[in-house]
């Protein structure tokens, strides 16, 4: 019990903020490069099996999260 009598509401409600403002900006910036390419990625990656672009969008993403991540942190 004393695990959870640490646990604050003001951390819990902070940390959902958190989450949901991170996948907010993750897709907001997946449709800006999905707008900015002069090739649609999806059909790329998926029927073209461009595993060079899968894996320059995933580390991409690896990135933003890191940024946001140490944004929300500071």
């Amino acid at each position: 019990m004393d695990l959870f009598s640490a646990i604050e509401l003001a951390e819990v409600v902070s940390t959902v903020f958190y989450t949901f403002m991170g996948m907010i900006l993750m897709f907001g910036a997946w449709k800006f490069l999905d707008w900015i390419t002069p090739f649609p990625i999806m059909k790329e990656i998926e029927e073209d099996q461009n595993v060079a672009l899968a894996i320059v969008i995933g580390l991409l993403f690896v990135a933003m999260a890191i940024i946001i991540a140490a944004v929300i942190l500071s």
